[in-house]
């Protein structure tokens, strides 16, 4: 194996270099490999098409296997048999064989497999090593054959073996001469090689056929690793001292002669490469420490100081050029589980040598100084192209279509225009009735009716209830039931609050907390007060806000048969209104129970004739304390309740590429034509100044209809000249009303979708299960939300869904070339959690949050029209995949997190733009703030990372959920953030979302 690690040590010594950084040589750094446990040690084949590197990923098998990647296409297949440990492959020039070493000969093979099963299975932590097997030999494998052949069949280490340029010469490392008596060993060295095989290991040469076998380095030590230059007439490699703690960089002649060290930094240099060029070669070395390999540069003679090239904490080693030498492939574990991966670089020739220029000459007698360390920076084709994308854009986000609002002309017009191209692109309706829609009703929004009274009796002050006013001293909630409500009792209970006893995530434990102790509210209306106590521990306002939100306090009530509920906020309770407001609810359920909100100057005149004010009950109940019910003498409250629910049509677009079996499950691509419209809703984020003005949405999500149109006119094309063995169905939807609440993709599950295995579909009381007489089935669902601002990576979402991602994700990205990050969470707020919750795999692609989320300023002017090509690619290609694969993705079940909450429950506003794409950060990134936010005013800006928010730390997306539901409105409190390496405190002083 190339990558050697024997004891490992600090240096003291390095090297003075030009204060280059990373991205000054690499650039459109992506990760190229994914699955499995770990995968190394790629290498191109002669024209750069193809890729062959070793990994920790065959079934049944601990150790690496090889496995060969077409660049081109992303297809992958295993070289090796998939027995036996493999490493350091490499493929002949006529890109019909590929060498690499194996103990698939051993006919202990297996038996060494199931011990390595067990030891890791024991959790004995062990340091890495690698493992100089005896039974290691070079093996040919034919592609066009599938024959293996053993060029060496000697016992010994026989590995590290690499094809010359013109194909007709290998040359390998080997210690086979310490094993056939070759080298007579004194009893030291016999000592020695027993505990470290590798101290005697020597660079050999072969032709092809094993014939002229040439040993060409008798030195004691490790000389390992060795690469034929670009032409054929040198070797490099690597010479580790006696001890093995040292290693530096050497070149020779293919004779032997000339034998010259290259470099003299007194570290473990290693991993050495030329560059095509000739004119220098990269290697790996631990000179800035014990744990940190980086990646370094030096000219071919050895005349300068090497040059650093990476920067990134962590393990980078193992670097390969393309033939060309305009790629850099290297193994690194920069990946969000530190896990070693392959990742693919364009490089910058020109700055290679511009900073060898500037390096300073090399000393042959001592060690350069240490440098300090730097830090990194309508007419379409069929190709998925940026400038489609950016006609199909402008048009959805046209003033026209004044923001695709669901059940408005402009989101007609949008539907159509999809529905248009679909079919010009030969597309088959799948809709409603053999066309290309599906409609919809829906809540558009509520509003009083004209018929809303109340009647408030047995006051003691005798107030007239004629002058109690909806909207002024009364309003229904928006969940209400409607009609004559008869005149009852009046119970006070609190917060209306029933809390379980519990135990917290930080392990405090909590008792029962309930509203009712003692209480009968059976057939009474139910008082309650809004929100959660106010003056509770942090832990405990985290608790309350699962059970604070109206709703919730609605259905408690309902279980309890009351007549109905009354809210009122209080005097503690910090809000905007005191009334709650009549706001849209995208549910269309109701409570079951009316459901009032009144003014808390009514509220004091029905508590009086129980001689209680609302100020010294909710003082009360704001320390947590319970208490039992009041009765309210003599009230009784009587209404006719009056909301309005405003119904609406909306539209799904559904059209399909048939395929000859209509029976095998299909495979559904989809994003939401919809947006937010020209008036801000409840969910714009516009500032007072933007409420009136369109919200385009020309990220959310004109990009990914952009994107669903790009692939679409692919397949079809692909499809039409043959190039599509389809195994299956491929649907493609553009989903309405996703900004209303998933309303479209809901109803295509509950009416369309055929129903999976009753133990993976979701509860009913999440949007609908699927209808009984449903007729379309799905293997897979993929999806595409927000799109269009690709910046650092593309973060693909919902991994954890299907074991089969990963894998997909690999392959198919290699010719698209993205940096990627992926996410296992599956709970996601966009379309494709409903098809998850029916048991159906899904794969969501969202390029991140920006400032310009659901406001005006989300425009056409901002789009990566690239990074939306380049993503819709990959998208095409995975769904090309699945369409012709013989099986579906398996289906894998992920719990909800229990620290998962709606945040729709939540009071606070701090106006904080998260960052999704982050990864391994620890605490919450965001890439920016709202206007005139609490975030913006308390100082906060992009690149920030917020680590403790009221004291408390913050570790991920959740905690700083948990939390924002224990802050207190208009009540200043901690914040700190991570900037530029520094930990900054600030204040911020939250705002109500009411």
């Amino acid at each position: 194996m190339r990558f050697l690690v024997p004891l490992l040590a600090t240096v003291s010594c390095a090297l003075a270099t030009a204060q280059a950084t990373e991205s000054d040589f690499l650039s459109n750094i992506r990760q190229l490999t994914f699955e499995g446990a770990r995968a190394g040690e790629g290498y191109f084949n002669a024209d750069g098409s193809k890729l062959v590197f070793q990994s920790e990923r065959s079934e049944g098998n601990p150790f690496f296997q090889i496995y060969l990647l077409d660049l081109e296409t992303g297809d992958t297949s295993r070289i090796s048999p998939g027995h036996g440990k493999t490493t350091c492959a490499w493929i002949h020039p006529d890109d019909n064989r590929v060498l690499y070493a194996s103990t698939q000969d051993d006919p202990n093979s297996l038996a060494l497999q199931k011990a390595e099963y067990e030891e890791r299975a024991s959790g004995t932590e062990r340091r890495y090593a690698w493992d100089y097997d005896p039974h290691f030999d070079l093996f040919e494998y034919n592609i066009e054959k599938g024959d293996y052949r053993n060029l060496t069949k000697t016992k010994g280490y026989d590995a590290e073996g690499a094809y010359s340029p013109d194909g007709e010469w290998i040359v390998f490392a080997s210690n086979r001469h310490a094993y056939d008596g070759t080298d007579k060993l004194s009893k030291a060295d016999e000592k020695w090689f027993a505990m470290n095989p590798s101290s005697l290991m020597d660079i050999y040469i072969m032709r092809t056929d094993g014939s002229d076998l040439k040993r060409l380095t008798k030195t004691k030590g490790y000389d390992g690793g060795p690469f034929f230059d670009h032409d054929g007439t040198k070797i490099t490699w690597r010479r580790f001292n006696e001890k093995g703690d040292k290693a530096e960089i050497w070149t020779m002649n293919t004779d032997g002669s000339d034998q010259k060290q290259i470099t003299r930094l007194g570290a473990m240099s290693w991993a050495p490469y030329f560059h095509p060029s000739g004119e220098y070669l990269v290697f790996a070395t631990n000179l800035q420490g014990f744990a940190n390999f980086e990646v370094y540069l030096v000219d071919a003679d050895g005349e300068k100081e090497p040059v650093r090239v990476t920067d990134t904490d962590g393990f980078d080693g193992l670097p390969v050029f393309s033939p060309n030498g305009t790629q850099f492939a290297w193994t690194t574990n920069r990946t969000p589980d530190d896990k070693s991966q392959i990742f693919l670089a364009d490089w910058n020739h020109q700055a290679a040598l511009d900073a060898l220029k500037l390096a300073p000459a090399s000393s042959a007698d001592e060690p350069a100084p240490t440098p300090k360390p730097t830090v990194a920076q309508t007419s379409t084709t069929s190709d998925i192209n940026p400038s489609d994308i950016e006609s199909h854009i402008a048009y959805l986000v046209s003033d026209e279509l004044e923001g695709r609002l669901t059940g408005t002309k402009g989101e007609q017009l949008a539907t159509q225009y999809v529905a248009d191209l679909l079919q010009s692109f030969g597309l088959e309706p799948a809709g409603d009735n053999d066309t290309y829609f599906q409609e919809f009703e829906f809540t558009a929004g509520v509003d009083l009716g004209p018929d809303n009274t109340i009647t408030v009796t047995g006051l003691k002050n005798e107030a007239s209830p004629e002058t109690l006013e909806p909207g002024k001293d009364w309003i229904p909630l928006s969940f209400s039931s409607t009609g004559d409500v008869e005149p009852a009792e009046i119970v006070f209970a609190g917060y209306g609050i029933e809390a379980p006893a519990e135990v917290g995530e930080d392990g405090e434990e909590f008792g029962l907390y309930t509203s009712y102790y003692q209480t009968d509210v059976e057939g009474k209306w139910v008082m309650m007060f809004r929100y959660y106590p106010e003056e509770v521990s942090t832990t405990e306002r985290q608790r309350f806000t699962r059970y604070a939100n109206p709703r919730h306090k609605a259905l408690a009530a309902r279980q309890k048969s009351a007549h109905g509920i009354i809210l009122v906020t209080g005097p503690n309770a910090p809000a905007k209104d005191k009334l709650v407001p009549l706001s849209f609810d995208a549910s269309l359920a109701g409570s079951g129970i009316p459901a009032i909100s009144i003014s808390d100057e009514l509220a004091d005149q029905i508590l009086a004739n129980a001689g209680k004010t609302l100020k010294e009950l909710q003082d009360q109940l704001d320390t947590g304390s319970m208490m039992i019910g009041t009765r309210i003498p003599d009230v009784k409250v009587g209404a006719h309740i009056d909301v309005v629910q405003e119904k609406k049509i909306g539209r799904n677009v559904l059209a399909k590429i048939a395929s000859p079996n209509p029976d095998a499950p299909a495979v559904l691509i989809g994003a939401h034509v919809d947006h937010l419209g020209s008036d801000a809703g409840a969910t714009s984020r516009a500032t007072d100044e933007e409420k009136d003005q369109v919200h385009y949405g020309a990220d959310d999500n004109a990009s990914g209809i952009a994107g669903l149109l790009e692939i679409a006119e692919y397949l079809s094309d692909q499809n039409s000249q043959g190039n599509l063995d389809l195994k299956r169905d491929a649907i493609f939807a553009a989903w309405s009303g996703e900004e209303l609440g998933l309303l479209g993709s809901s109803a295509f599950v509950r009416t369309l979708l055929k129903p999976i295995d009753s133990n993976t579909a979701k509860d009913e009381s999440e949007s609908g299960s699927p209808s009984s007489d449903a007729k379309i089935e799905l293997g897979a669902a993929l999806n595409m939300d927000m799109i269009g601002r690709l910046r650092d990576s593309l973060i693909l979402q919902g991994v954890a869904s299907s074991s089969v991602w990963p894998s997909e994700i690999e392959k198919r990205n290699v010719p698209v070339g993205l940096p990627i990050t992926t996410q296992d969470d599956v709970y996601l707020s966009t379309d494709a959690t409903n098809f998850y919750l029916a048991g159906v795999p899904i794969l969501s692609a969202f390029t991140g949050a920006h400032s310009d989320y659901h406001t005006p300023r989300d425009t056409i002017d901002l789009i990566n029209f690239d990074g939306t090509a380049k993503t819709s690619r990959l998208m095409a290609l995975i769904m090309r995949s699945l369409l012709t694969a013989e099986d579906t993705p398996d289906y894998q079940k992920v719990e909800k997190p229990a620290s998962r909450g709606s945040r729709s429950g939540l009071r606070a506003y701090l106006g904080t733009v998260p960052d999704y794409a982050q990864e391994d950060v620890e605490g919450v990134k965001i890439t920016g703030t709202s206007k005139n936010s609490p975030a913006e005013k308390a100082g906060l800006q992009a690149g920030d990372v917020i680590v403790e928010l009221g004291g408390k730390e913050i570790l991920n997306i959740y905690d700083y959920s948990a939390l924002l539901g224990a802050l207190k409105i208009d009540e200043e409190t901690s914040i700190t953030v991570e900037r530029d390496g520094e930990r900054i405190p600030l204040k911020i002083t939250p705002a109500s979302r009411d």
